[in-house]
């Protein structure tokens, strides 16, 4: 009993802390004029530092970083005039509303809705959550999908099964963004796009011989997977143990024409389901029989592989999503008679786009901020005084490793692209420890842990504002704080339990990766 009472009390103090935290989140401005709000002290702070020497070097350029100052008339007219390209070249723009075409499509005729409701009535609840974790860690392979495709139909599924549908948004965004550095047996594109930087980190070394080292692109492959157990396995005890309790008192107060139902599916409705399902399979076996020759356009011009950033296949990853829920939705739509001509078609990618107003305004601002910040070189600066920092505290390793874990989830609140991030941080960082006998391999790894933990509660990823844009289509009163209060205990526990995972790889020596090592240079 005494027991039970201290968890009752504990939990209730861990409610309170959240609830506080969610209060003050929501009282923060619209997230569009926050990131306006953000942009004026970024130009503010450029100009106040701009005149500043800073003895720390830009691995970029070789040189002393410099802070520019945006105030200037010039840095002023060029912000004025790459407005316009600043926002509709900023990348999560295009992903979100290409894509939610053919969902909208899709989602418009009833298929998504039918097919979520015949795998529901044959799927377990208790495995509905892991479920969810585990597809969104997979959809790391479709680049970016897993935010447009995976999370809103983490709400649905939960919603349709009687559960709350923001919970199924905390795990479907759990496992997509928390997880994006776990893999599912099968490699992402973020893998070959950080080796390749951390072997150009790694050649600025003084070892001689370091100027021929070769980083393999799966080289936390083995440690990525054993993660993504991990992941699933946190996400699920917090979502069903801590976070849906906590939701009980969140009222569902969206159009209840707009919520998925889970009736019992119609003849009409299986009929339009098994032809809209062949017809996404058949696309599907299409599109490998066509990726298997060697001489396919879908491989990668540069070596032939599919799975290689340069590849057609995985720059159409977003195109491949359109027409793989605007084809059997089409499908759905006329078998089931839900759809008369092609008018109603279009009228279900409008409605999908009338959807995506919101989060439009707030894409523009969001993206002018990004722009603004990386023009100042504010992130660069700060990312390598905290490099340096470790650099010259000379840690024990195991704290040395903790320290780029928690480096890198602090930067990762301030600076959203992982690549960047890691352009800037692992320049410093890979060389340094290959002083001290650390492979680039693992270091690497160590910085793949903090960046994912933290994806999750920083709004300047340019995903947030979208996810707040899901739940509110349930909960109208959703917020920035709402979203980090949700979010906050599942990045805390992946920050403490998967570094603690990475000691445990490190300290038993297993396996991280193919062709990696624990030292530099590697054993044997």
């Amino acid at each position: 009993m005494n027991q039970q009472t201290a968890t009752a009390a504990k939990s209730s103090w861990l409610n309170r802390a959240l609830n506080a935290i969610e209060v003050v989140g929501n009282k923060l401005p619209d997230p569009a004029v926050l990131f306006a709000l953000l942009m004026i002290i970024v130009w503010l702070g450029s100009w106040l530092l701009s005149g500043v020497t800073f003895a720390e070097v830009d691995p970029r350029t070789g040189e002393a970083i410099v802070i520019n100052n945006l105030l200037e008339p010039t840095s002023l007219t060029t912000f004025m005039a790459k407005m316009v390209a600043t926002f509709v070249s900023f990348p999560p723009l295009g992903v979100v509303l290409v894509a939610m075409l053919g969902l909208g499509v899709a989602e418009y005729t009833g298929y998504i809705n039918a097919g979520l409701r015949s795998i529901l009535s044959v799927t377990p609840k208790m495995l509905l959550t892991p479920v969810l974790i585990g597809v969104g860690v997979l959809s790391h392979v479709a680049v970016d999908a897993g935010y447009v495709l995976v999370i809103p139909l983490g709400a649905v599924i939960f919603y349709a099964a009687g559960r709350h549908p923001l919970a199924g948004i905390a795990a479907a965004f759990a496992g997509v963004s928390g997880g994006f550095s776990a893999t599912f047996f099968v490699p992402s594109s973020l893998d070959p796009l950080l080796a390749g930087l951390t072997q150009a980190s790694a050649r600025l070394s003084a070892d001689p011989a370091a100027a021929e080292l070769v980083i393999n692109p799966l080289n936390n492959y083995f440690f990525t997977t054993a993660s993504t157990f991990l992941i699933i396995i946190i996400g699920w005890v917090l979502t069903d143990k801590f976070i849906e309790p906590r939701l009980n008192n969140t009222p569902i107060d969206g159009d209840p024409a707009e919520l998925p139902k889970m009736d019992a599916l119609k003849p009409y409705e299986r009929k339009g389901l098994r032809w809209a399902t062949f017809a996404m399979i058949l696309s599907g076996v299409l599109l490998m029989v066509s990726a298997v020759p060697e001489t396919s356009a879908w491989r990668s011009p540069l070596n032939g592989e599919l799975t290689h950033s340069s590849a057609p296949l995985m720059q159409s990853i977003v195109g491949i999503i359109f027409v793989f829920f605007l084809i059997p939705g089409v499908v759905y739509g006329y078998v089931s008679g839900n759809v008369k001509d092609h008018r109603d078609i279009i009228k279900g990618m409008t409605k999908a786009m009338s959807g995506m107003g919101y989060y439009i305004v707030m894409a523009f601002f969001c993206a002018q901020f990004i722009y603004a910040f990386g023009q100042s070189n504010l992130g660069a600066l700060i990312a390598i005084k905290g490099a340096n920092w470790l650099q010259h505290m000379a840690f024990p390793m195991g704290i040395t490793l903790v320290g780029i874990v928690f480096l890198s989830g602090f930067i990762n609140l301030l600076v959203g692209s992982a690549s960047a991030k890691w352009a800037l941080i692992g320049a410093v960082m890979v060389p340094m420890l290959m002083e001290l006998g650390v492979s680039p391999d693992l270091t690497q790894a160590a910085y793949r842990v903090g960046d994912s933990s933290t994806n999750i509660i920083t709004p300047l990823m340019p995903y947030f504002p979208l996810i707040v844009v899901f739940c509110q289509k349930y909960v109208k009163s959703t917020g920035i704080g709402t979203l980090i209060a949700l979010m906050l205990p599942f990045s805390i526990a992946m920050l403490l339990l998967w570094t603690t995972f990475l000691l445990g790889f490190w300290a038993l020596d297993l396996p991280l990766g193919v062709g990696a090592s624990y030292t530099y240079p590697a054993a044997g």
